[in-house]
């Protein structure tokens, strides 16, 4: 065995075998986009990276894997390495520079390692692995085989990387196209439904060897949910509010609430203003019995006194009233004690 199998880096132990080193072919098969086959890279679209430029595009994995962060730097021309003009040449050189740094900013990361394969792929990718901090057994040559084999991050930790790298590369260009995972929260309705929560599983990375041959699966459709809760809602109907309107609506409950006391008021100033009692008082002329303060209209009032009809009638009755007490006040009534001094017929009886 070599000696690389001691080394503290290498991914496994135990009894271990070498394979047995097969003939060489004499003509090795094509890649994809060569001799006819079609170049998965010219054909994914924009939205399919995390940042695009004029020239350059970088794209991630389709989903999380073991490591923080595993890029691919690809140039929109069917270029490969050997076959680039000087002029991206030299900006290779400078994306990978960037790029490097921008992964090394994010949180955990202590290395970035940079390779070139090409063995299934004759379009330019140049792969970007970030080592995490702390892991010396992930150090060298073994890193790609250790991403296959450690946990994949969480979800929420591998799109906030991608958000923070894409727009590290944006301050000096191009268009960034991820973005950070949206916030989900949902208030619990009690302590013990919030305990109670199960909880959320990391899912399955990919595995970045297969992903170097391109063949890998693409990525698992997430099924959308269904809100329980909704369901059991709608399916029990709606409930009862005291408050609500006939409709079962609150809101048309509280507007009427709020309606039938300023109906009130305007009935009061209207009265006040033509001089009548605010509420009506029997008399003798009254029909049927009196109208009690606040309540609903007496029965023989067919109109009540909330509508446009009872509101005239109250202003008549006080217009009424009010004309009543001038007449009493201008005419002397007999059995009425009169002042000292002043002559009348009530004096001159006496």
């Amino acid at each position: 065995m070599p000696d690389f199998t001691q080394w503290p880096s290498f991914p496994f132990e135990g009894d271990l075998r070498v394979k047995p080193l097969a003939d060489p072919v004499p003509v090795e098969p094509p890649r994809k986009g060569e001799a006819h086959r079609e170049c998965t890279a010219c054909l994914a679209p924009d939205e399919a990276y995390i940042w695009v430029g004029e020239r350059w595009r970088v794209r991630a994995m389709d989903r999380p894997t073991g490591l923080p962060m595993v890029l691919i730097l690809e140039s929109r021309s069917h270029l490969d390495l050997g076959d680039l003009p000087n002029l991206l040449a030299a900006e290779l050189g400078v994306m990978t520079v960037r790029l490097e740094r921008a992964i090394r900013s994010l949180d955990g990361v202590a290395r970035v390692h940079v390779n070139r394969w090409g063995d299934g792929s004759a379009h330019l990718h140049m792969w970007f692995l970030a080592r995490p901090y702390g892991r010396l057994q992930l150090r060298g040559t073994f890193l790609s085989l250790w991403d296959s084999i450690l946990p994949p991050i969480s979800e929420e930790q591998w799109r906030e990387n991608l958000a923070l790298v894409a727009a590290w590369l944006a301050e000096f260009g191009g268009r960034p196209l991820a973005e950070p995972p949206r916030i989900q929260w949902q208030a619990p309705s009690s302590l013990a439904a919030q305990s109670a929560a199960p909880e959320t599983k990391p899912v399955e990375g990919g595995s970045l060897l297969d992903a170097i041959g391109e063949t890998a699966e693409p990525p698992d459709t997430p099924g959308a949910g269904i809100d329980s809760g909704a369901s059991n809602a709608a399916a029990s109907g709606p409930t009862e509010d005291p408050a609500a309107g006939p409709n079962g609506d609150p809101a048309v409950g509280r507007a009427r609430d709020v309606a039938q006391p300023q109906e009130e008021a305007a009935v009061v100033a209207a009265s006040e203003a033509a001089g009548a009692v605010p509420t009506r008082q029997p008399s003798a002329d009254t029909d049927g019995p009196p109208q009690a303060e606040g309540g609903p209209p007496a029965q023989s009032d067919p109109q009540g006194e909330g509508g446009p009809q009872g509101e005239a009638f109250a202003n008549t009755r006080g217009a009424e009233t009010a004309e009543t007490e001038r007449e009493q006040a201008e005419t002397p009534t007999a059995g009425r004690a009169t002042p000292a001094g002043e002559s009348g017929p009530e004096s001159d009886r006496q």
